[in-house]
């Protein structure tokens, strides 16, 4: 891709400028990152699917370079922003109807959207899903040393420690790439960039805001379980990395609860971040499912 120049937009919606970056066209889909990932988490699939489909990948509020304001009051209401982001951002793109392929902190979003806006949803697809019948399960005894990070990015000092200087954002960032990942090291090509990305000023405590604005949902989850919910009806396939440390493919158990018209399967060989570790299969994946429900 010597040469090679993405295509970023930038659009004002919900009251912020929000950045993405486009390809394709096509039925629409938008894709949405994680954490600790921006809209370049994507650059496997963004071309690839652009082949069929109108791709945007955009950075979430807080993190990239989309605008970062300061948290609501209570904090709470995050993700309620995040959603409407969403629906601002296809109102301004003229999508009628798109889908969603997402994982992490994406997939709250996704979730919340498909209750608020189910007719604009052609279908979502989530790699490693947090929904709600994990549960409990999150601070289980054999869980709850992988959820560290979950608490410390809640310190107010947390940002400036981990971006005291570049070698403490890429040592910290990287733990993450490495760790969820099936194989450590298969970011090292893409590194400087994320190191980049979370150099620039705010987009550590952009994305560590998440952390604050969950924890109350978060602990009330630990604390009571699986709460009952409409399922959602939105056609919905999920795709999920076999050896993902942080979202264990056992968690899938309760998919049905939530979801009325779920596919599920398990993603061998990936963990974490399924899109970026095995791109071909989730390319395809990606695809079939679209072209089946369009």
């Amino acid at each position: 891709m010597s040469g090679f120049e993405w295509n970023h937009q930038q659009l004002d919606a919900n009251g912020i400028g929000i950045h993405y970056v486009r390809h394709g066209t096509g039925l629409p889909l938008v894709l949405l990152h994680g954490w600790p990932e921006f809209w370049f988490t994507w650059r496997k699939n963004i071309l690839p699917l652009a082949e069929g489909f109108d791709i945007v990948a955009p950075d979430l509020r807080g993190f990239g370079d989309t605008d970062k304001p300061d948290l609501p009051d209570p904090p709470g209401d995050l993700l309620g922003d995040l959603v409407e982001d969403l629906r601002g951002l296809a109102d301004a793109l003229e999508f009628e109807r798109f889908g969603v392929v997402t994982h992490d902190v994406g997939a709250y979003v996704a979730q919340a959207f498909a209750r608020r806006y189910p007719e604009r949803l052609v279908g979502l697809f989530f790699f490693n899903c947090p929904y709600p019948g994990i549960g409990k399960r999150w601070a289980a005894p054999d869980h709850i040393n992988e959820i560290w990070y979950q608490t410390f990015n809640q310190q107010p000092w947390a940002a400036s420690l981990a971006g005291e200087s570049r070698k403490t954002c890429e040592t910290y960032i990287r733990h993450f790439l490495d760790h969820w990942a099936h194989e450590p090291g298969l970011f090292d090509e893409d590194l400087d960039a994320w190191v980049d990305n979370f150099m620039k000023p705010g987009n550590l405590q952009g994305g560590f805001n998440w952390y604050i604005s969950t924890n109350e949902s978060r602990i009330e989850l630990m604390r009571k379980g699986p709460p009952e919910l409409p399922k959602i009806e939105t056609p919905t396939r999920v795709l999920w990395g076999a050896s993902d440390k942080v979202l264990k493919v056992e968690w899938t158990d309760r998919l049905g609860d939530y979801f009325a018209d779920c596919d599920f399967a398990p993603a061998p060989e990936a963990g974490h971040f399924v899109h970026y570790e095995r791109p071909e299969l989730a390319n395809k994946e990606i695809s079939d499912f679209f072209r089946a429900i369009r």
